[in-house]
């Protein structure tokens, strides 16, 4: 059966069984098109003069810090007032559907804030590492800089990306759904190289990494994670961090939960043991069915979405060759495929993968196809090197239930009209 995320697709009545699947046979190769993609010659658009072609543009001193285009005005992170009680503690999600690639742009990064954004003179910051080390020690911005330094690409999810779809399709749109994430190149430290600088004690098991911010965030992380590829990052994407990305430096935890790379990070102590802090026991813990709670559930597991079409971007076009393309990622390695569906499971057919292709880093995939103008259900399927496979939300909720709000990695459906119009939908 669907379960709806909004009225307007009960008008879809076509049973999943009954989609054309003929196209998918063709992979992702283009085949002859129902419709050629327009070749009116007569077009005035381009056969007369246009403004940009008879006048002088903006010189180089009109923006010295450069915007995208007026025209792009549209392109924004968007939060969903109610689902937080107050904005100093909310949610702006990453416009997936309007983003291409695998680099997230800086202003369109999602944030998340447990007490606002904090604003730090670099000139008064300070980086303390205390505890179970040989020289408890304090750092400032120049001390750092003379660390050797790494760049990496990683994506950052939180945990409750996808989190309200737990009970059934929720939000109506590809942003909303799944756009608690980001992708971004860092430029930063290894920890283990700090940690090695101040020395670390025999029974030294475990580390606790606190931000400055208001809420004074602190998650607890096992030594083994923080001596393998943790980073004391900067910069993002060759640019300081922003304000709301921890400015002037954060803690990038690879593959792990958002709620782990804590911004405007202050203080690192080294502990034999857990601290179990609000973040990791009243909150970003699994909620089983029968009132039981996992815990430590730190890795992102394998998952995708399809960004296109989606409900915030449908098909404008009409029938003929159509291009399907989504962002699919993995917290334990690189994603090694990515499958898509047109019928809600019944047929897949292997996407293909283009751009970068880094571990616990975003990976895009395309899949190219004609349209005949029947509905659709659209779905993407994720395999990372380890062999997991990404889950349906039944297989989810079958072994967890349907009182979590963490690491819902389940398969997406986007039902598809006639007139490319798409909803959030689930299949069973």
């Amino acid at each position: 059966m669907f379960k709806y995320g909004n009225e307007m697709v009960k008008k879809l009545k076509t049973s999943r069984r009954k989609f054309v699947v003929g196209s998918l046979a063709a992979g992702s190769a283009l085949i002859s098109s129902t419709k050629s993609i327009a070749s009116n010659i007569d077009d005035k658009a381009i056969t007369e003069m246009q403004p940009w072609n008879s006048e002088l543009g903006d010189g180089v001193d009109a923006n010295p810090y450069g915007f995208p285009s007026e025209y792009e005005k549209h392109v924004i992170r968007r939060n969903v007032p109610w689902l937080t009680a107050d904005p100093t503690s909310s949610v702006n999600f990453t416009p997936l559907h309007e983003l291409d690639g695998t680099i997230t742009p800086n202003g369109l990064c999602f944030e998340r804030h447990h007490g606002g954004v904090a604003i730090i003179d670099p000139k008064k910051y300070r980086f303390m590492i205390n505890g179970l080390v040989d020289q408890n020690t304090i750092f400032d911005l120049s001390d750092l800089a003379r660390f050797p330094r790494v760049n990496k690409l990683y994506f950052l999810e939180c945990a409750a990306n996808s989190g309200m779809e737990w009970r059934g399709a929720q939000l109506n749109g590809c942003q909303f759904t799944h756009g608690m994430i980001h992708n971004v190149l860092y430029t930063g430290i290894p920890l283990k190289d700090i940690l090695k600088e101040v020395g670390l004690k025999s029974s030294a098991k475990w580390i606790l990494a606190e931000g400055a911010d208001s809420s004074a965030m602190t998650r607890s992380i096992p030594i083994e994670k923080a001596m393998d590829d943790c980073i004391i990052a900067f910069k993002m994407n060759g640019e300081s961090l922003r304000p709301e990305q921890g400015y002037p430096v954060r803690l990038v935890v690879p593959g792990w939960e958002g709620n782990m790379w804590v911004k405007w990070i202050r203080r690192i102590e080294v502990g034999d043991k857990p601290w179990h802090h609000r973040e990791e026991t009243s909150k970003y813990t699994d909620l089983f069915s029968n009132g039981k709670a996992r815990r430590f559930t730190w890795e992102m597991d394998a998952k995708s979405v399809i960004t296109n079409p989606s409900p915030q971007a449908p098909i404008t076009h009409g029938r003929g060759q159509t291009v399907i393309t989504g962002v699919a990622w993995s917290g334990r390695g690189k994603i090694q495929k990515v499958d898509v569906s047109i019928d809600g499971g019944v047929n897949w057919a292997e996407a293909r993968l283009s751009g970068p292709a880094d571990t616990k880093s975003m990976h895009r995939f395309y899949f190219e196809f004609n349209w005949d103008g029947k509905p659709l259900l659209l779905q993407s399927r994720a395999m990372d090197d380890t062999g997991y496979v990404q889950p349906t939300k039944d297989q989810l909720r079958s072994i967890r239930g349907e009182n979590s709000i963490y690491h819902n990695n389940g398969i997406q459906t986007w039902a598809v009209d006639k007139d490319g119009i798409a909803e959030n939908v689930e299949v069973s």
